[in-house]
């Protein structure tokens, strides 16, 4: 029997942070990245009249007229309707998001994830896994050329993950809650920048860059290992080590020191940039729910342009602890 659609389904996914492993990641090593679930992107799928519409903040018009930077979402988008056998018209697709964009918070990864399942929702049919991935990778690919695939994974976990290319990805255990502090600078991460520096830096210190990377990967180790004795304290100090190597391969600059800095002065375990680096966001590590609070204020006060807080729990989902300046999210439709 043919299921019929839905007059609006609703879809959502996460954002993420890389705890440790950017940029060694990229030459083998692993990498640890967390949910960010403090922000979140919703999509909701609607019957009109006319072309299939897309609508979010920067864009609002049919499908067809997307821009280049957004073609890789409406490749997702027709992608699934062929998977579907559905026609390619008659839907308003709308993005309600809190994921600031270019930040390193895996903004593209959420918004195709949770259109992919809006969609699926409206039509009711059964997503899996492998599929949900698959139509994702098809964004990811537009907007990073050769993904890793951890953006993706990690916004539809509720779990830390272990990533190395050509590796099976692992969900890591937490023993105790861990209490973390995103401070934005306010500028788009340069990340291509990024990775062009530490490939210059290979080139002309060759023996000090390889030893900066070789660092990294024993640090994430080692995170692992904290992670999974829940030791906190030891957690913040790898943490500010790992801040060390990034800054000598040339990923960290002056805003994102300040910020870190700031941090460090108010009490933080460890803090570190998160994500390619030059622009985007800091992570610091917290004591607990009131020191997070007044970590974020106090990062606020230094220049960050906004911060958030929430407690990643011992096998649970990210719990938001406050709203902080987060942008509101309602929604338009139910299932």
């Amino acid at each position: 029997m043919i299921q019929l659609a839905q007059t609006c389904s609703m879809g959502s996914a996460h954002g993420k942070l890389i705890l440790l492993g950017e940029h060694s990641v990229v030459y083998g090593m692993p990498a640890i990245a967390i949910p960010f679930t403090s922000l979140k992107v919703w999509a909701t799928v609607e019957v009109i009249r006319g072309p299939l519409t897309f609508s979010c903040d920067y864009f609002q018009g049919p499908l067809a007229d997307v821009s280049m930077k957004m073609r890789g979402i409406a490749t997702c988008i027709t992608e699934a309707l062929t998977m579907l056998n559905q026609q390619q018209s008659g839907l308003l697709i709308t993005i309600h998001s809190s994921i600031p964009i270019g930040r390193g918070l895996g903004s593209s990864a959420a918004i195709a994830l949770a259109i992919v399942k809006s969609l699926f929702a409206f039509y009711k049919i059964n997503l899996d896994h492998h599929t949900l991935m698959s139509l994702v990778h098809i964004a990811e690919t537009y907007a990073h050329g050769n993904p890793s695939g951890i953006d993706m994974y990690t916004a539809s976990s509720a779990k830390p993950l272990w990533f190395q290319k050509g590796k099976p990805m692992e969900a890591l255990h937490i023993a105790r809650p861990l209490y973390i502090v995103v401070a934005d600078t306010g500028r788009f991460g340069d990340t291509h920048l990024a990775v062009s520096n530490v490939k210059k830096a290979l080139i002309n210190h060759p023996k000090k860059t390889k030893e900066s990377l070789a660092q990294l990967e024993m640090l994430t180790h080692e995170v692992r290992f904290a992670l999974a004795q829940g030791e906190r304290k030891r957690l913040g100090r790898l943490l500010d080590f790992a801040q060390a190597e990034l800054t000598a391969i040339g990923v960290s600059d002056a805003g994102i020191n300040h910020l870190i800095d700031a941090a460090r002065n108010a009490g933080a375990l460890g803090a570190k940039l998160t994500g390619g680096g030059l622009g985007g966001c800091v992570l610091a590590l917290a004591e607990s729910s009131t020191h997070a609070k007044a970590l974020a204020n106090r990062l606020l006060t230094a220049g960050a342009s906004n911060t958030w807080y929430f407690k990643l729990d011992a096998g649970n989902e990210g719990e938001i602890i406050d709203e902080g300046n987060r942008t509101s999210l309602y929604k338009y439709c139910t299932h």
